[in-house]
């Protein structure tokens, strides 16, 4: 299966980190939801019902990035594939998460987890 939708670039505020100065201050994280399903019935129905509801999965990863804590990345990234997982239609997710403020001795764009998990 080849049919994709992508939510590219989602720009939160979160509260996750090791450190508690990442935990009480906070710092911006970017989120890309790759979801595969089969959207053929979508593409002939032209119905919302026979494909994915982007604007409710982009509810559910704000949600969950701005309101829970966690401090490795890992686990945030896992948290979010579960939950997308969860919607009907998605067959397979990949979920990339970015840290542009990752404290890290040195320079460099973000720090990226990406975790790729299929029903």
């Amino acid at each position: 299966m080849h049919d994709t939708i992508t939510l590219s670039n989602m720009t939160f505020f979160g509260r996750h980190g090791v450190y508690p100065y990442e935990q009480e201050h906070g710092q911006r994280f970017l989120v890309d939801i790759e979801m595969s399903a089969d959207l053929e019935q979508a593409a002939q129905t032209d119905h919302l019902e026979a494909t994915v509801d982007y604007t409710a999965v982009y509810d559910a990863v704000k949600r969950i990035v701005e309101t829970e804590h966690y401090q490795l990345l890992e686990a945030l990234c896992g948290r979010i594939t579960g939950v997308v997982l969860e919607f009907p239609h998605v067959k397979r997710v990949v979920v990339r998460i970015r840290k542009p403020a990752a404290p890290v001795p040195g320079a460099l764009d973000f720090v990226q987890v990406a975790l790729s998990r299929s029903k």
